[in-house]
């Protein structure tokens, strides 16, 4: 049976040394499951954006272990790990980082085009399908400066969805966002889950949001202190 465990670390520790060596994190293990739904919290400076960098692979520079979808990433070229991130892991940050010289559609199509898997009509179909289940197919074919706050948010998780990752990883996707929006975002991820079995590992602040999320693992100090599973409401 094949195993559904999406990713798994063991020991990771981590250092900076600026201007003289300090410990961030410390033995992080953790496993996410597919189709699990997860949130990370805790304090500002607790380590959880700089552990979310360790596991979305856009940080090598840690000791321990890590693997997503059963694969060890050790000695990986930077080539590889980047065709990793572009196919098995999604992103939604707190600023969307959209590019205002495309316009919505094409912002959403890019991971597809550079991870080269399917024609650019397949990409651009299967990018409007997104849109749409977003309800934001009447924006396509706008500028993104065009668009408020919380439809930028839509645009950019319509992005992390093209290429049918193995995980949605979001750093603080609502943080930018008033009360009305942060629900929105929130509820747009659940269905996701629900319907699409997509895994998600989210850090936030907000702790409404992370009780709402199948699992809740609390971080001080550079180290995993609590998991807990939220009641159902």
């Amino acid at each position: 049976m094949a195993s559904t465990q999406i990713l798994h670390t063991e020991n990771i520790n981590k250092y900076f040394s600026d201007p003289v060596k300090f410990q961030v994190l410390t033995d992080i293990n953790l496993s996410i499951n597919h189709g699990e739904f997860v949130s990370v919290v805790g304090k500002s400076g607790c380590g959880k954006s700089t552990l979310l960098y360790i596991l979305s692979t856009m940080d090598t520079d840690f000791e321990g272990k890590l693997s997503i979808n059963g694969e060890l990433l050790e000695h990986q070229s930077d080539k590889d790990l980047a065709k990793i991130r572009n196919e098995y892991i999604g992103f939604v940050f707190q600023f969307h980082y959209l590019l205002n010289e495309y316009n919505v559609l094409k912002n959403v199509m890019i991971p597809g085009i550079k991870l080269g898997k399917y024609s650019t009509d397949e990409i651009e179909h299967n990018a409007m399908e997104h849109l749409r289940t977003l309800d934001m197919q009447d924006q396509a074919l706008k500028s993104p400066n065009q668009l408020s706050g919380g439809q930028k948010q839509r645009v950019a998780i319509a992005r992390a969805l093209i290429n049918d990752p193995l995980i949605i990883m979001g750093d603080e996707p609502t943080g930018n966002l008033d009360k009305k929006n942060s629900d929105m975002v929130f509820d747009i991820f659940s269905n996701i889950v629900k319907d699409k079995k997509q895994t998600m590992l989210i850090v936030t602040h907000d702790i409404d949001f992370a009780h709402r999320t199948h699992r809740i693992i609390e971080m001080a100090d550079g180290k995993i202190i609590n998991e807990t599973i939220p009641p159902k409401l």
